[in-house]
């Protein structure tokens, strides 16, 4: 599976990475304790099972909208098949617009049944995962808002990548030239 990501400004990935660390100086879960070279904050706007040439060619164009600036809403939780604590993002007219046009390229060029259907547009919820667990319910109760303030600083999404679940490869996907 590949996966369509966007990353953060330098001082906004700080910023974030400094939310892991606060919530794993408590003992809650955290991205801090995700070791993977390839760990770092970002969005994910999209899932699919290849990146064929189609989806490649929109998704340059898509490239090409980036630096976009994003307004952070505050902490949110979901309680999905994992407990996920993160910061919102607000889906402004900007982002829901590059988060659609990624999803109509790899929608429009892979079977389905391989999309993940929390990254449709109607039920897509932007936002920076700071930490998440299989344990229902982990933070819940939890003095979560006096670990971390409201929102990080402004920020500005700068690069789209995509990741590769099965090799943990990493590709920066450029406008074209």
């Amino acid at each position: 599976m590949r996966t369509i990501e966007l990353l953060l400004d330098e001082a906004a990935e700080l910023a974030v990475r400094e939310a892991w660390r606060r919530l794993a100086d408590a003992g809650l879960p955290s991205q801090a304790r995700h070791r993977s070279p390839t760990n770092s904050p970002h969005l994910t706007l999209a899932a699919c099972p290849e990146l064929t040439a189609p989806i490649r060619w929109e998704l340059a164009e898509a490239a090409a909208l980036l630096p976009l600036p994003v307004r952070f809403t505050g902490v949110v939780r979901f309680e999905r098949p994992t407990s996920v604590l993160a910061w919102a993002l607000d889906l402004d007219a900007a982002l829901a617009g590059l988060h659609r046009q990624v999803w109509e390229a790899v929608a429009s060029d892979s079977p389905p049944e391989t999309l993940n259907p929390f990254h449709d547009p109607a039920r897509w919820s932007p936002h920076i995962t700071l930490g998440r667990t299989r344990r229902p319910g982990a933070f819940a109760g939890r003095r979560v808002p006096e670990l971390l303030p409201a929102s990080p600083l402004p920020a500005s999404l700068i690069t789209l990548r995509s990741y590769d679940t099965e090799t943990g490869a990493l590709e920066v996907l450029a406008p074209r030239p």
